[in-house]
């Protein structure tokens, strides 16, 4: 993800951003290979090669962590309305984190945050078929025919999507129908749109696992750093 230059060698620690800005003009940092002297110029530590007097620029140790997030937080580093985003949620982590994909403001569970690029492109790349299993409450009950096209595929207006492992229980005492979903694709509101369809509004949604990984252990807005164990399953299940 490109940022100010003057803002990356901030968070290097080697300076201030007005320092930063200083050394910028001066003609101090260069940008895989040429110098750079305009202030508004971004780079992206992930591609490009950034030197401040031909030395390369500190890269943050990559880290990784899982988030409950609640419902009502958006999955943004920040937002122009002032709403609270997955960052009010992160005050003890002192590196830049971003979420990988999303959830959307009114569904809560598992969202993965990290300042490993690559790691979050090869997880949100199609290819990679990562599972992700949902929680999606509806009020009434559901007809058998529902999760068959669940299992076939929902024509939605951007394309029929691929086939879902679907499971339902209906709960005579509340009147509402828990659907286990799991889908790999990551099109936005995808579950909502699939249950809207049917005629059926979304009571509510969790995604309680992502790949592996479950919300065990985790209360709403906690997270969690995962182990390297962790790091190193993710990387071979985006890779195979």
């Amino acid at each position: 993800m490109k940022e100010r230059l003057q803002k990356l060698i901030s968070r290097a620690g080697l300076a201030s951003r007005r320092q930063a800005e200083e050394w910028i003009t001066a003609g101090r940092v260069t940008v895989n290979g040429k110098a750079v002297t305009e202030l508004g110029t971004k780079a992206d530590p992930e591609r490009d090669t950034i030197r401040v007097d031909g030395k390369p620029l500190p890269q943050e140790a990559a880290v990784y962590y899982a988030l409950f997030k609640p419902k009502g937080v958006l999955s943004t580093l920040r937002d122009p309305e002032g709403r609270t985003t997955v960052v009010d949620y992160l005050r003890g982590i002192k590196e830049r984190v971003y979420p990988v994909g999303r959830l959307d403001y009114n569904t809560e569970g598992l969202l993965l945050l990290t300042n490993d690029g690559k790691l979050a492109n090869l997880l949100a790349h199609p290819s990679s078929e990562i599972e992700k299993e949902y929680e999606v409450k509806i009020k009434g009950q559901i007809p058998p025919s529902m999760l068959e096209t669940f299992r076939n595929g929902v024509p939605l207006e951007d394309g029929v999507t691929a086939p879902a492992q679907a499971a339902a229980q209906f709960d005579v005492r509340t009147g509402i129908t828990t659907v286990q979903l799991v889908i790999h694709e990551g099109r936005n509101r995808q579950v909502r749109r699939m249950c809207e369809h049917f005629g059926y509004r979304v009571h509510s949604l969790k995604r309680v696992r992502y790949a592996f990984l479950t919300l065990q252990g985790l209360k709403r807005g906690s997270y969690r750093k995962l182990t390297e164990a962790e790091v190193q399953q993710l990387y071979a299940q985006a890779t195979n």
